[in-house]
């Protein structure tokens, strides 16, 4: 008897609701995985807006953001899990060239491909007075499964999957995300409705 197939590494991958996800949080989503492992994962929603930009989020808590491009970005609801807490995802930042196992914020993830997701102050102060990582995006909460739960998910139909690209992130108009990610594989979202091709 054969072994079911192992589920790839999802790390630094797209998550991309299937139209039929019909999930108030995660319908129509788009969620970068920033870790996968057998005992489950975590990521972030990238295209869910909050009601709050950057500049209302940086005045609670008692910070000056000085970086006119960040003053009306949004805030965005990274996911159910600790929607009280701030994860902030950019680029990578390392405090010397020749060390990038030691990062330069106090709790870092940093996330094989390229980005980091912190959740310290630090941050948050850095990138108030202009020192921060560049490419940054903020959520409150975070996206979480259990051990097997995602692997569930995915069998079921309800996620394609697809590698990350971080210009998606950081470069694409929130409204063109779910597409953007979808063009990654060579989709549009026409090709996935349910009612297509019933002539």
């Amino acid at each position: 008897m054969s072994e079911a197939p192992a589920t790839p590494n999802l790390t630094n991958h797209f998550l991309i609701a299937m139209p039929g996800l019909q999930d108030p949080i995660f319908g129509l989503s788009v969620v970068y995985v920033c870790e996968h492992s057998p005992r489950g994962a975590l990521g972030l929603v990238i295209n869910k807006p909050c009601e709050i930009d950057l500049k209302a989020l940086f005045d609670k808590v008692d910070l000056p953001l000085t970086r006119p491009d960040l003053q009306t970005a949004p805030v965005f609801y990274g996911g159910p899990v600790q929607t009280e807490r701030g994860f902030v995802l950019h680029e990578a930042t390392f405090a010397e060239a020749d060390k990038p196992e030691h990062p330069v914020y106090s709790s870092t993830m940093s996330i094989p491909g390229g980005l980091e997701m912190t959740t310290s102050r630090d941050v948050l102060e850095a990138i108030a007075s202009g020192s921060g990582p560049h490419q940054v995006l903020i959520s409150l909460g975070y996206s979480a499964w259990g051990e097997g739960q995602l692997e569930a998910e995915l069998g079921d139909n309800s996620w394609l999957t697809v590698a990350a690209d971080a210009r998606v992130i950081f470069d694409t108009p929130v409204a063109e995300r779910y597409t953007q990610a979808l063009k990654l594989l060579g989709l549009a979202p026409w090709m996935l409705s349910p009612e297509a091709g019933h002539a």
